[in-house]
């Protein structure tokens, strides 16, 4: 019955439950009370009158809550959030009453111009009509605001939710890849070299190795306190990786080298925590580290507010067992982090992976600070 589907640009239109159900329950004694406002007892008492205007307005009504319910659902995807409300009601209740007098005056100006059904003008008849559809738009768009706000609402807490696991999932994927016993076995290695020839050297790697622990504790307490996702500044990130890198640094000397070259303007944006360990983490794991091939992972930011990581491809030729979680979590994370944010557009808002034949580049997008 309701099958009505409208395509404009990238925005289809289906007929929502809501509208079903006034269509069911509204029309059946609204159409009859309009129409016996507009004719008077004619309405009731001739048959011809009763089908003929029935008809009439009902066509015209189902025409009406057509048109505001496609309204109501660009309204709705133009503002989407909770904390948008405010203005999504604002532009519900214009819309509804802008366009519902148009519907109410325009066959009412036919009725008395065609005589239709033997009407005729009452004063104070159009005043009524209008004040009831008022009424009747305040708890239409009331109604509605209900609904959608509740569904919002629980898919926020639904996603929340979602989003704890993984920053839970993402967090004990680090620290349980930084405590295992080959990681503290490489990095006890590296300090222990480097003690008895290079003192120096020692005290800076014991420094940069706390700082990294001390991060990755502090970053997964943050993450147990929030129930909405932690973020941090990309100022915070770079200081961490600039850490965790001098451990890998330690370890391969001239095997590896990082590259980063971000702008001012770019250091208070916000992304979540650990997220450039995890890719870095992962060049390494994948690509062979030699002084005469050496890994060189790049951290760039574009005009686009978009935070790019890039390695040059060098697989090694023994397959690294891989289940895809840091990727995934990076990509999981952002998804929810993004879905409900007024100022985002979900189009940019996305992480993009891409694999040349020389190059391994991940696009993440940078959340505007504050």
């Amino acid at each position: 019955m309701f099958s009505l589907l409208i395509t404009h640009e990238r925005f289809r239109y289906r007929p929502t439950k809501q509208l079903k159900w006034q269509l069911i329950l509204l029309f059946p004694w609204f159409i009859p009370l309009v129409t016996y406002l507009l004719l008077g007892p004619r309405y009731l008492q001739h048959w011809p009158t009763f089908v003929g205007a029935t008809l009439i307005n009902a066509s015209i009504g189902v025409t009406c809550q057509l048109l505001l319910d496609y309204i109501t659902q660009r309204i709705a995807d133009r503002y989407p959030g909770l904390r948008q409300t405010g203005q999504r009601l604002f532009w519900l209740l214009l819309s509804f009453m802008t366009i519902t007098p148009l519907f109410i005056l325009g066959p009412m100006w036919a009725y008395d111009h065609g005589h239709w059904f033997g009407y005729v003008y009452i004063p104070g008849t159009v005043t009524r009509i209008l004040l009831f559809n008022v009424v009747v738009n305040l708890i239409s768009v009331g109604s509605f605001e209900s609904v959608y706000s509740l569904t919002k609402w629980r898919e926020n807490m639904l996603e929340k939710e979602q989003l704890k696991k993984i920053n839970l999932q993402s967090q004990y994927e680090s620290l349980k890849n930084q405590v295992n016993p080959h990681f503290l076995f490489n990095t006890l290695n590296s300090l222990s070299s480097l003690i008895a020839d290079e003192p120096d050297r020692a005290e800076a790697f014991v420094d940069e190795m706390a700082k990294v622990y001390r991060y990755l504790l502090q970053t997964n307490r943050r993450s147990d306190e929030s129930t909405d996702g932690e973020l941090t500044t990309l100022t915070t990130e770079l200081a961490f990786i600039q850490s965790y890198f001098h451990l890998l640094k330690t370890r391969y000397g001239q095997g590896i080298a990082l590259v980063v070259d971000v702008p001012d303007s770019a250091l208070p944006c916000l992304l979540p925590p650990l997220t450039l360990q995890m890719l870095v983490e992962n060049a390494v794991k994948h690509n062979v580290i030699h002084p005469q091939k050496p890994l060189t992972i790049e951290i760039r930011a574009d005009a686009d507010s978009r935070l790019l990581v890039r390695n040059n491809l060098q697989r090694k030729t023994t397959r690294v067992l891989s289940n895809q979680v840091g990727l995934s979590n990076i990509t999981a994370k952002y998804r929810l982090l993004t879905q409900g944010r007024a100022n985002l557009n979900p189009a940019t808002a996305t992480v993009i992976v891409d694999e040349s034949p020389d190059y391994f580049t991940v696009s993440l997008p940078l959340l505007g600070s504050g």
